[in-house]
């Protein structure tokens, strides 16, 4: 496999976190609010905890990477109206199956803005930046139990590792969890 210093590195990263976010736009768009703030039944999470979790997540872990605050914030939420103001990242399951979207095309607007924001960014990394240090080790004990640490390397997590963790295998996870919900609510999935 190349080095981080690999252009085929960047170049992959790039297009994978362009497919990633193809997804959420399909998915976001072939479904309605009926779909997304389905309930299940007790212990399985709506499709809109797992939208508005990976997309918030993303937002907030943009900060670690660039140093750019959020997007959202009290405006975003009095437009999307969550019911729950929270990606749920430190909530039980029992608390996070009341999650529901308020407003789907505000909800929309803000991903199609946390993405726009991201692949801008990335387009304009250089693939040296890649092994910037984000998180040195010994990790705070907040980080030491995370997916994160689990791939980090032996100097810490890397700006690559933050953007493969926190945005792109983080966003697989829960377009998994959407594939799946799509099922429950009469939809089907979206690759094969």
């Amino acid at each position: 496999m190349p080095d981080s210093s690999s252009p085929l590195v960047l170049d992959s990263l790039q297009r994978r976190m362009k497919a990633l976010e193809s997804l959420y736009e399909q998915a976001v768009t072939t479904m309605d609010l009926s779909h997304v703030n389905h309930f299940e039944r007790e212990g399985v999470l709506p499709i809109a905890f797992s939208l508005y979790h990976y997309l918030n997540m993303h937002d907030a872990s943009f900060m670690m990477l660039t140093g750019v605050a959020p997007i959202w914030n009290a405006e975003w939420q009095s437009r999307v109206q969550m019911a729950i103001d929270d990606h749920g990242k430190h909530r039980t399951v029992d608390e996070m199956i009341h999650q529901r979207i308020g407003d789907y095309d505000a909800f929309k607007e803000y991903q199609r803005t946390v993405f726009d924001r991201t692949e801008a960014w990335i387009a304009t990394l250089d693939r040296d930046d890649l092994d910037r240090v984000l998180i040195p080790r010994p990790f705070p004990e907040v980080v030491a139990s995370t997916y994160s640490a689990r791939c980090a390397g032996p100097d810490g997590i890397t700006l690559l590792d933050g953007i493969e963790c926190w945005h792109y295998q983080h966003g697989l996870r829960h377009m998994g969890e959407i594939e799946l919900a799509r099922g429950l609510v009469g939809l089907g999935g979206m690759t094969s």
